[in-house]
């Protein structure tokens, strides 16, 4: 709560300070966040290193049954993520990355660039160093960090109510284990899965909205005590229970 204070402040002093004396400065010249700083306000057009960063943390914004390209490239589908994230968060919804939306993205993550309310350890209870599994150790771990940023956009949509985690990362040894499937997304740091409140429809049918294309839960066989969120390059929606 005090990092979260602090960053606030900074981020008041930050927007204020854009315009002194007639001269606009840049994003990221007020403040320089321990995970990453932006330099420039950021539009449709741009591309960029940075652009591929703040996609990575609106992920979770891209609309209902989409998911946003993390290519580095600003175009249309970033703009409407940036402006749902502006939205969810009560800034001006412009669709335009500057300071306010920096200064909200500053205060959301810690310093190893995971938000706030999720953590490596986390989305990986199978072992420390995220290898054996079907993608480089390097690979699952950025598409657990992913995942991560649409967790928290989720959360928000669900009233900020805490998210209780099961299964994240697999190793070939973890997933056999479990009894995962042979192709399983847990496989590529792909996929989570949810327990606890809210309930498992709840979370279901909100994932919709939040850049999850793989959505299992109440229904579907062996899902009847956990919601499964994950990533991949089509859609498969079934929790027929909670009528999706």
């Amino acid at each position: 709560m005090l990092k979260r204070l602090i960053r606030s402040l900074v981020t008041i002093v930050m927007v204020a300070s854009t315009v002194v004396i007639g001269t606009v400065v840049t994003a990221g010249t007020a403040h320089a966040d321990g995970c990453y700083t932006w330099g420039r306000s950021l539009s449709q057009g741009t591309s960029g290193e940075d652009v591929r960063q703040l996609q990575i943390r609106v992920a979770g914004y891209p609309g209902y049954g989409s998911v946003l390209a993390i290519d580095g490239q600003f175009g249309p589908a970033t703009a409407a993520a940036v402006t749902r994230f502006q939205q969810a968060y009560g800034l001006g919804a412009d669709g335009i990355a500057g300071p306010q939306t920096f200064g909200e993205l500053y205060a959301l993550q810690d310093d190893d660039c995971t938000p706030i309310h999720f953590t490596y350890a986390e989305m990986n209870r199978c072992n420390s160093d995220w290898s054996g599994g079907a993608v480089s150790a390097a690979t699952a771990k950025a598409n657990a960090l992913q995942n991560m940023w649409k967790l928290e956009a989720l959360r928000h949509a669900l009233g900020d109510r805490p998210l209780s985690t099961s299964s994240g990362f697999r190793s070939y040894s973890c997933n056999s284990a479990a009894g995962g499937a042979s192709n399983s997304n847990h496989l590529y740091g792909r996929a989570i899965d949810l327990i606890g409140s809210p309930t498992f429809c709840q979370i279901a049918q909100q994932a919709r909205y939040h850049g999850f294309n793989e959505i299992l839960g109440p229904g579907y066989p062996d899902h009847s005590d956990h919601a499964h969120l994950g990533s991949q390059s089509s859609r498969f929606w079934s929790a027929s229970n909670c009528g999706i």
